[in-house]
This record gives C-alpha cells, sequence and structure tokens, in this order.
C-alpha cells in the first residue's frame, strides 16, 4: 500500500503522524511511504531522517494527496484539504467529526473511508489512540497553571508549589483517567494539596495506590464540586463530556464561588461541554477570562511538546495502520471491532453515531457494513 504523511496545517500544530522507526516498520512490511517536504521538521525529524528510514520525501502535498492509498495525519481535514479527497482514499487522524460538520460533510460526500483515532476502543473500553495525548495533556495543562499563575503573565503571584512558609496551593482535577494522572503526577510532586474527583470508584483506588499522600480522592458529586470550586487555585477538568450531552459540571455561575486570581485549564476544551463557559483556544491565543476567571483551553496542547508526542502517537497508531496496510481497509474492519469503531464514514455514509446524533445526520452502523465486506 501507498501511505502519504503531510504537513499538519492546523495552526501551532507541530506533530507528525509518523515518526521515522515508524517508516521502517511499514517499509519492512513492503509498503511504500511518501513524506511531504519538511513535515517532521516541527517535531524534529528532517527530510534526511526520513529518507534513511527508506521514505520518498516530495515536494508537494498535493502530490501526495493525489497518488497515495492511506493518507496518514495528526489532526482533522482542513478547508484547503477538501478536495483531495476522492472515494478511494482512507483517512487515519483525529478528526473529531462533531465538531466540525464542514469536515463531515465534505468525508461524506468524497465517498473515502475516514477512521478517526480518538474514537478506536480496546476491550477495557478505554480509547488507547487518546491515551497518550491524554497524559500529555494533563502534564502540559498544569504546567500551563504555573506559568499563568505568574504575575509577569497575569496571574495571581502565587507558586503552584510547597514554599515554606507559606500555605500550599489547592489543586482540584476532574477525572481519574489519563490526563488525570498525567497533571496530578505533577500537581502532587510539585508539593501542592491535591483533590481528585470522579465517579468510578475503581478509577479512583486505582490513581490512589500510586500518588503521593497530598493527593485526597473525592466522589465527584454536586456538593464536592462546590467545596472544590470555592477553595481551589486551580480547576484542571480532565474529562470528556458526551457530545450529546447539555448540561454541564460547572456553570456560569459557579465561577463566582471560585477565588480571585483562580483559573480554570480546560484540558478536554469541550466547547461548553464540562465547563459551560469553556470555548476552544490555541497556542497563539490560549487565554480568555469569564466572569473574572482566566480560562486556558489550548485543544492541541501536545503540540507543545510535539517531539514527544509525534512518538508517543506514532507508536500508538502503527499498529493500526499496519493493519490496514497488511489486509486492507475493508478485512481490516471487518477483523477488529475496535479499529470499527473508529469508523467515521465509508461509501458516502456516516457511520459515527456520536456525530450523527450531534449533528442530526442519517447514520449507518459499520457493523452492519461490515456484514457487507
Amino acid at each position: 500500500m501507498q501511505i502519504g504523511v503531510v504537513k499538519e496545517l492546523k495552526e501551532n500544530e507541530y506533530r507528525v503522524a509518523i515518526v521515522p522507526s515508524g517508516v521502517v516498520e511499514l517499509i519492512r512490511n513492503g509498503h511504500e511511504v511518501y513524506i511531504e517536504r519538511d513535515a517532521g521538521l516541527g517535531s524534529g525529524y528532517s527530510d534526511h531522517d526520513y529518507a534513511e528510514a527508506g521514505a520518498t520525501i516530495v515536494a508537494k502535498a498535493e502530490d501526495i494527496w493525489g497518488n497515495v492509498d492511506l493518507l496518514y495525519k495528526v489532526k482533522e481535514v482542513f478547508p484547503e484539504e477538501f478536495k483531495y479527497l476522492r472515494d478511494d482514499l482512507i483517512v487515519f487522524a483525529y478528526l473529531h467529526s462533531n465538531a466540525y460538520k464542514e469536515q463531515t460533510a465534505a468525508l461524506i460526500a468524497s465517498g473515502c473511508t475516514s477512521i478517526a483515532y480518538e474514537d478506536i476502543s480496546n476491550d477495557q473500553g478505554e480509547w488507547p489512540l487518546l491515551s497518550p495525548m491524554s497524559e500529555l495533556a494533563g502534564k502540559g495543562g498544569f504546567l500551563a497553571a504555573l506559568h499563568f499563575a505568574q504575575t509577569i503573565n497575569g496571574g495571581s503571584g502565587k507558586l503552584l508549589a510547597n514554599v515554606c512558609g507559606v500555605p500550599a496551593p489547592t489543586i482540584t482535577i476532574i477525572g481519574c483517567g489519563h490526563s488525570g494522572r498525567g497533571a496530578c503526577e505533577l500537581a502532587a510532586a510539585f508539593g501542592n494539596r491535591v483533590n481528585m474527583l470522579d465517579i468510578n470508584y475503581d478509577a479512583m483506588l486505582a490513581a490512589k495506590e500510586i500518588m503521593p499522600k497530598n493527593v485526597s480522592f473525592v466522589f465527584s458529586n454536586r456538593a464536592n464540586l462546590v467545596q472544590c470550586l470555592k477553595e481551589s487555585d486551580v480547576i484542571l477538568n480532565c474529562i470528556l463530556w458526551p457530545k450529546t450531552r447539555k448540561d454541564h459540571l460547572i456553570y456560569r455561575e459557579d465561577l463566582k464561588l471560585m477565588k480571585p486570581g483562580a483559573m480554570i485549564i480546560d484540558v478536554a476544551c469541550d466547547d461548553a461541554g464540562a465547563v459551560e463557559t469553556s470555548r476552544s483556544t490555541s497556542h497563539q491565543d490560549p487565554v480568555y477570562y469569564e466572569e473574572g476567571i482566566l480560562h486556558y483551553c489550548v485543544d492541541n496542547i501536545p503540540s507543545a511538546f510535539a517531539q514527544t508526542a509525534s512518538i508517543t502517537l506514532s507508536n500508538a497508531t502503527l499498529p493500526f495502520a499496519l493493519a490496514i496496510a497488511n489486509k486492507g481497509v475493508r478485512q481490516a474492519l471487518k477483523d477488529d471491532k475496535h479499529l470499527r469503531r473508529g469508523l467515521t464514514t465509508y461509501g458516502g455514509k456516516l457511520t459515527l453515531l456520536e456525530t450523527a446524533v450531534k449533528l442530526g445526520l442519517e447514520f449507518t452502523s459499520p457493523d452492519e457494513l461490515a456484514y457487507e465486506f
């Protein structure tokens, strides 16, 4: 199979879909890999690195889009790329189809096969292609809080660490998943008083086993959340809010309960999701204020750590890319229900239920399609 990687068009997106070691594996399996010139520079990989791994370097993105079977990306397809979509193309990327209606319409209209990293599941009911990015996002979220708490960056001037003679700050983390644990690991190591909230008792127990004594685990209910809002210097939201929910965990009115100088770091950054006042921001313009509370809602935090992010992303996605390339996409989807869970569009049909519900579009079951393969 011919596999192509292009430079990402999203602002401040420095990750690359595959690193040279991944290229080696694809080549060893008999496939051809085409990399757009300078696609890996933001992650610290030169064209020479990719050529050494066996890839062919291509000057123009259009020459890759037009000639490969599998387009291997990081972020969603942008409007200027819609013209390259076609019915015999496979697109493998973070698509977030429920958030980008125009992209979803273009994927459907083209008849291409598109598979979203973020919707591929595993036997534990987790999202293995999100997990590596989630850990980085959680850690990056705490580092952002450290940055924006500084006086010189418009913050309260409170160092988010345990300093002798000063009360330790309080950090509340909502969610004991990969991003929550990533944030907690750093927040606790800096000596803060950390609260972790979740509704999953087993998840809290698992996190408690690996976290130090300055971390408290609290069941996530309204009373406990309100108490945390009142006492916390930072609230880090680390849970993905279901795409079809209209309610919130933290409402606009709740911000009035928070201390002056407190901040919300929304790692999940679902627009009006768990946090009603959240809206996605960029590294270029990362923060805004609502009701006097700083919000940081950058939707691609891992890009700030592009090399680490690209390595972990490449490692996580490569087994699925290899299955698609080795078996062909139809057989790979037929064989793997978890890969099928990530199928977004196929043959002009929308195959992701959450997106169909949110956007009010017709849904076709990917499991039913698999019987036709």
